[in-house]
């Protein structure tokens, strides 16, 4: 019951404000029509204008709408492109200082690798001396390999010298086994290559002190050989320097004739024995060939000379029978001139030119 009471009294009350704001409206709006009334009182025929003139007003009023919208269009397509353009910008401006950045560290780049030009120039300028050096250095390198390079000559004459005696010694040999095949197993040349060696029962017989028969013709027939070769290793008064003598400027220092024996018997009985058949090789060749004594060598000397040994010499064991008859042996040992300094060997040219601008002989 004191609801019902409470909600009729709130009826009541919002009527009675919606009457109080009707009455005020009321008001308003008598008051409105009183000032109208008096605005309209207060209007002057003057102040009126025609009616053409008011609607070209108006045009324009509307023209000018019309173009203030366009105008404004204008303005927001140009406030879109500003702020397009001033997008743009920024991006521009960004990149710009992007760029800038780019460069200034480009320019640090730059000076970095002047600066290692400069320092890469200044090597460049020591390595080219350094190279300029080393140039001179090669060159006087090359020059010092091109004088050793260059044949010494007394080095040249002594391996002329060498092989000389290694063809004198094959050629002897071989018209020897030529004339005498039973001679292929008995003479031989020496290792070294400086003897050819008549070995074991080649030219005497067992205590023999004599050449005959065939051993005596083989001595006759290696005198004839030594007398034809030595014509031209020798500067005596036989000596040629002809077309035929290629002997180059190769001199023979001695033809030794030695003899050997084995163990067998004493040193004295040896050395007699080894004298003797020594001598009588060398007689057999004068006797027959007297003129061999007049090969002679370039201190003037007969280039023939003998020697006997006995068993001193060996050149394999004598403890066997094959050891014993190599050991007893003549050898035919050639010496070939050995200059010690440049100047002899030019004075070796200077005989043998003399030699050849007399046709030969001296």
């Amino acid at each position: 019951m004191r609801r019902l009471e409470r909600n009729r009294a709130r009826a009541e009350e919002e009527e009675s404000v919606f009457v109080t704001m009707t009455d005020m409206t009321i008001s308003f709006l008598l008051i409105i029509m009183i000032l109208l009334a008096f605005f309209a009182t207060q209007l002057n025929d003057d102040e009126t204008v025609p009616l053409t003139a008011y609607e070209r007003v108006r045009q324009e009023r509307d023209d000018l709408s019309v173009e203030n919208q366009s105008l404004r269009a204008s303005v927001e397509a140009l406030e879109a492109e500003l702020t397009r353009v001033t997008s743009k910008l920024e991006m521009v401006t960004a990149e710009r200082d992007r760029v800038l950045s780019e460069i200034d560290q480009l320019r640090d780049k730059n000076d970095a690798l002047r600066a290692l030009v400069a320092e890469l120039e200044e090597e460049n300028e020591q390595l080219h001396s350094r190279i300029d050096q080393l140039v001179k250095e090669i060159e006087r390198l090359q020059e010092e390999i091109e004088s050793l390079r260059a044949p010494n000559p007394l080095e040249a004459y002594l391996s002329e010298g060498i092989e000389q005696r290694r063809v004198i010694l094959d050629e002897l040999r071989s018209r020897l086994v030529d004339a005498f095949p039973r001679l292929e197993d008995v003479v031989v040349i020496s290792p070294e290559q400086d003897a050819l060696r008549f070995q074991g029962e080649g030219l005497f017989r067992p205590d023999s002190r004599t050449l005959a028969g065939r051993e005596r013709e083989i001595v006759e027939t290696m005198g004839q050989l030594l007398d034809e070769i030595l014509i031209c290793f020798t500067v005596g008064e036989r000596a040629v320097r002809g077309p035929d003598c290629n002997s180059g400027s190769a001199l023979i220092e001695a033809v030794q004739i030695e003899g050997h024996t084995d163990s067998d018997g004493s040193d004295a009985y040896n050395l007699d024995l080894s004298t003797d058949r020594a001598n009588a090789t060398f007689l057999v060749m004068f006797s027959e060939y007297p003129a061999i004594l007049l090969h002679e060598n370039i201190r003037g000397q007969p280039v023939m000379s003998v020697s006997g040994y006995g068993e001193m010499r060996p050149i394999t064991s004598n403890a066997t029978s094959e050891g014993k008859a190599a050991n007893r042996r003549i050898d035919l040992r050639i010496i070939m001139y050995a200059p010690s300094t440049v100047e002899e060997v030019e004075e070796v040219g200077r005989r043998l030119d003399a030699l050849r601008a007399a046709g030969g002989s001296e």
